[in-house]
């Protein structure tokens, strides 16, 4: 299960709020905005609110969880963020709303005017229903139902594809080499787009200044291009990094291109690669046949790996991470500051962590999705069943109440029950030695390993767990003890831990009512203290120079 509590900025959530999370953004010049839903389909933002992203109509920074109200009612399908930030969001109806930064027009709405709350963008998307959304730094694409891609905002390197270098301040549909194909998937990097379309080619536009577009060039492309040297692999997916891009083909294997400072690309190197490469995510003879040659002369097949089936990176990041069909997570490029050239297996169980924990900045790739954990553990599923009548097979009558247990776990947790209950046919099992709270935390702590008493209460457990010779109860009895004295139970604390010889505790306690004696020896405790409790007590505060004053 997904746990957003790996990205810093959710420590300002309460464990009650975290639990009620079921989707979430983290975006940010340092990961320091969120955009989160809940159980109940609210909208909730927290963070610095660059630029009003948080789309609460102000630019005030909030530490503490605001409702988006002005999203009331509407589902989120996809979401995408920018730079400066902008957020780029579809409704499950396909509905497209922006805010947020605007100075490059990536809002779409047809001006530079920074948006304070999320604008309903209708122009040339009003009879589409978006499926899916994509931010580079300062631009914008949206997919539609019907495979077409349209783009919006910073156009310095022909990153909208419209073939010009101009911003572009509305929704555009991209055509050119897209105008007949259905495309099933965008990404974006900073200053590029790539599309994939549904015979598994690949189409790129924008920058390419480090070989991003896998073109086998460093030119900028202002429109669509197909990359040739993908010719006869069959692509899936396509994920952007800051300036290299990552794909999935259909036979679980990725090839990777573009910058690779931080060895991103996962080659092993830190060259730039303007053609796709081979990545061997994770080497295993066994799983894996060697795939056909590609027919481009210098292109080299892919070694033998584990199927991968998925990839991730992130436009704001130098991070590549993928997961294999066994779970594995590896990760490369950017992590925490270091630069791992090749796929390093990680413990994560998904992706998304690798961009929590080791990202710079910790955002995440995607929007993520949090499913309720129904499964219970053996731990959790033994407590529930604790003094349940339904299941269980005995019962114990004490001070006239019954508390219910199953006689194979006492059997199990407990030496005093192995043997007591060992021919034992009874379902009844009536105790008098001990009051009904006392036995209850008993029976309790068999299913939980915990107790949960006062100080008083613990004495009277504790005289249990001592004639049930239960060392591990008796400890943690000693341990509520300790955290629960006081100067007016402190004599009565101190009696119980000489009677139940607990000599750890009984030195506690003496040595609190030392620290205490003014107040301690003017109790009620102290004046009815045993004879011989009260006669040990001072020959022994008088050796640790007690009374000297």
């Amino acid at each position: 299960m997904l746990d957003v509590g790996k990205w810093p900025i959710f420590s300002l959530c309460s464990e009650e709020e975290l639990q009620l999370i079921r989707q979430a953004c983290v975006f940010g010049s340092a990961g320091n905005e969120v955009l989160y839903t809940t159980v109940n389909d609210e909208i909730f933002v927290l963070g610095t609110n660059c630029c009003g992203c948080l789309g609460l109509g102000d630019v005030q920074s909030t530490i503490e969880p605001r409702r988006l109200e002005s999203l009331n009612g509407k589902k989120i399908a996809c979401l995408s963020y920018g730079s400066g930030p902008h957020i780029v969001l579809a409704t499950t109806e396909g509905e497209v709303f922006t805010w947020g930064h605007n100075a490059y027009s990536q809002l779409g709405n047809g001006t530079t005017n920074h948006g304070l709350v999320p604008c309903h963008i209708s122009t040339n998307l009003s009879n589409k229903q978006v499926t899916e959304v994509a931010c580079g730094s300062y631009h914008s694409l949206v997919l539609t139902s019907d495979g077409e891609v349209f783009a919006w905002g910073y156009n310095n390197s022909g990153q909208v594809g419209s073939g010009s270098t101009a911003n572009q301040l509305i929704p555009r549909r991209v055509t050119g080499c897209l105008q007949n194909k259905v495309v099933v998937n965008i990404a974006c990097g900073q200053m590029c787009s790539m599309a994939v379309v549904n015979t598994g080619e690949v189409y790129v536009w924008g920058y390419n200044g480090n070989g991003q577009l896998g073109l086998g060039s460093s030119g900028n492309q202002p429109t669509p291009c197909r990359i040739a040297a993908l010719q006869g692999i069959r692509v899936q997916r396509v994920a952007c990094g800051y300036a290299h891009t990552l794909v999935l083909t259909d036979e679980g294997q990725v090839y990777a291109w573009g910058a690779n400072s931080y060895g991103q690309l996962g080659t092993g190197n830190k060259s730039n690669q303007s053609y796709p490469a081979p990545v061997v995510v994770e080497k295993d003879s066994s799983c894996c046949r060697q795939p056909s040659p590609c027919p481009t002369p210098d292109f080299p097949s892919a070694a033998r790996c584990s199927r991968i089936i998925e990839i991730a990176a992130c436009h704001s990041a130098h991070t590549s991470a993928a997961k294999t069909q066994g779970g594995h997570v590896y990760m490369w490029g950017q992590c925490r500051g270091q630069s791992v050239t090749l796929p390093h297996l990680t413990h994560f169980s998904c992706t998304d962590d690798v961009f929590a924990c080791f990202a710079t900045p910790a955002v995440s790739w995607r929007l993520l999705s949090v499913e309720p954990d129904d499964h219970l553990t053996v731990a959790e599923s033994l407590k529930r069943e604790f003094d349940n009548p339904n299941t269980a097979d005995l019962k114990f009558l004490v001070d006239g109440k019954y508390i219910y247990a199953h006689k194979v776990l006492l059997k199990i947790r407990c030496e005093h029950f192995r043997s007591s209950l060992e021919d034992n046919e009874d379902d009844i099992v009536e105790m008098s030695e001990f009051s009904y709270p006392v036995y209850r935390a008993f029976l309790e702590y068999l299913y939980t390993d915990s107790i949960s008493l006062s100080p008083e209460e613990a004495v009277g457990l504790l005289d249990l767990a001592t004639f049930y010779r239960e060392n591990r109860l008796k400890k943690l009895c000693q341990q509520t003890i300790k955290q629960g004295i006081c100067e007016e139970n402190a004599i009565a604390l101190l009696s119980a831990a000489v009677k139940y010889d607990a000599q750890d505790l009984e030195e506690f306690c003496f040595r609190f009512c030392i620290n205490h004696l003014t107040v301690v020896t003017q109790t009620s405790g102290f004046a009815e203290m045993d004879h011989d409790l009260l006669k040990n007590f001072i020959s022994k505060a008088s050796r640790v120079g007690a009374f000297k004053n």
